[in-house]
C-alpha cells in the first residue's frame, strides 16, 4: 500500500480530534474546540489520497474513518457505563470530557460525512476543470467549501436552540476562519506528499 502512512495519519488525526473536541480553547480571540489543530488536517490527507490513488480510494478512506469513529463512540459510551472503582474519584470528570451527548455525536458524524465526501467530489471536479493542473487550486478550493459545510452543519445541529442565533453564527465564522488558515498553510505539504508518493507510484509501475 503506497499511501499506508498517509491513511494511518488520517485515522489518527480523525479519532484524536473526536477526543480533543471536548476542550474549548481561546485562539487569537476566537472560541474554538482544541480539535481545530487536528481535524482540518484530515482534508489534506484525503486530497493526497484522491490525487495519487483516485476518487474511490479516497471515498473508502472517508467511510473507514466514519465506521471507526462510530466504534470509538460506542466503546467510550460503554466505558462510561462501567462502574468506577470505589477509590477512583474521576467519574464525573470522565463523563464531562468523554461523555458526549447523542446530539453532539450525531452532529459530528453528519458533518463529517457531508464535508469529507464533498471534499473528495469537489477535488476531482476541480481536477477535471483544470485538466489535472494547479494542485494548489483544487486542494484549497475543495477544502475551503468543505470546511464551511463542516463548521456550519456541526455547530448548527449541535447547538441550535442552546445559544442565540447570533452566537451560533459567530462560532461558525470563528471556526471556519481558523480552519481556512490551516488549509492554506498545508498546501506545501500537499505538494510534498503528492510528489513523494507520485514518484513511488511511477517507480512501482516500471
Amino acid at each position: 500500500m503506497r499511501l499506508e502512512g498517509v491513511k494511518y495519519l488520517f485515522i489518527t488525526f480523525l479519532l484524536l480530534s473526536n477526543v480533543m473536541a471536548s476542550k474549548i480553547v481561546s485562539l487569537f480571540g476566537l472560541i474554538v474546540p482544541a480539535a481545530i489543530i487536528a481535524y482540518p488536517v484530515t482534508f489534506l490527507f484525503t486530497d493526497v489520497v484522491a490525487e495519487v490513488e483516485g476518487k474511490e480510494s479516497a471515498r473508502k478512506l472517508v467511510m473507514t474513518g466514519f465506521y471507526l469513529s462510530l466504534v470509538m463512540a460506542v466503546l467510550l459510551f460503554a466505558a462510561r457505563l462501567l462502574p468506577p472503582a470505589p477509590f477512583w474519584p474521576f467519574q464525573e470528570a470522565w463523563d464531562r470530557i468523554l461523555g458526549a451527548t447523542p446530539r453532539i455525536v450525531a452532529a459530528s458524524m453528519l458533518a463529517y460525512l457531508v464535508s469529507q465526501n464533498h471534499d473528495v467530489w469537489s477535488f476531482h471536479w476541480w481536477k477535471g476543470k483544470t485538466g489535472g493542473r494547479h494542485l494548489w487550486l483544487r486542494n484549497n478550493l475543495s477544502t475551503a467549501v468543505s470546511q464551511l459545510l463542516d463548521s456550519t452543519l456541526f455547530i448548527t445541529i449541535a447547538f441550535w436552540g442552546s445559544y442565540p442565533a447570533g452566537d451560533i453564527g459567530k462560532m461558525i465564522l470563528g471556526q471556519y476562519a481558523v480552519k481556512l488558515v490551516i488549509a492554506l498553510l498545508d498546501t506545501p505539504f500537499c505538494y510534498m506528499l503528492v510528489g513523494y508518493y507520485g514518484r513511488e507510484a511511477r517507480n512501482d509501475s516500471q
